[in-house]
């Protein structure tokens, strides 16, 4: 009885953390270059378990409300910028806390990059990989609570 009621207790204290090893939520993105946050990016899955990610919020100095994906070449192109989906298609990888498989748009060029995207520090962050091939840059992104 005694077990059984440690096991319970510690499943209620532990839950909020379970819940967070995901990369749905609310995220800033910080840039890896300048080490400035850019935006806020709202991640959700669809009923398939699927993500998309959109654009929820420019935080960039030289941000304007009607700034358009100039650069993009497929159904996003001279769409505003502001509620642009730029993760598509991201699915958790088998046994692991890894979502993959889907991409990544830099609206800043343009290019669609295959995406990595991993929880860390208990989901309050996350490792966000774009690459082509064998190069790509990787971001931390901070939750937003």
């Amino acid at each position: 009885m005694n077990k059984a009621l440690a096991a319970i207790v510690f499943a209620v204290i532990a839950a909020p953390s379970w819940a967070q090893m995901t990369p749905e939520g609310l995220w800033r993105n910080i840039d890896d270059k300048t080490g400035e946050a850019k935006a806020e990016i709202r991640i959700q899955a669809n009923g398939a378990g699927v993500l998309t990610g959109v654009l929820e919020k420019r935080l960039a100095k030289d941000a304007k409300p009607e700034d358009v994906c100039k650069e993009c070449s497929d159904d996003r192109k001279d769409k505003p910028l502001l509620g642009l989906e730029i993760i598509r298609n991201a699915k958790k990888a088998e046994g692991k806390d890894v979502w993959e498989g889907g991409k990544i748009l830099d609206p800043e060029n343009g290019r669609n990059y295959t995406l990595r995207m991993t929880p860390v520090e208990g989901g309050k962050k996350l490792e966000v990989r774009g690459s082509i091939g064998p190069f790509g840059r990787t971001q931390t992104w901070v939750r937003v609570q």
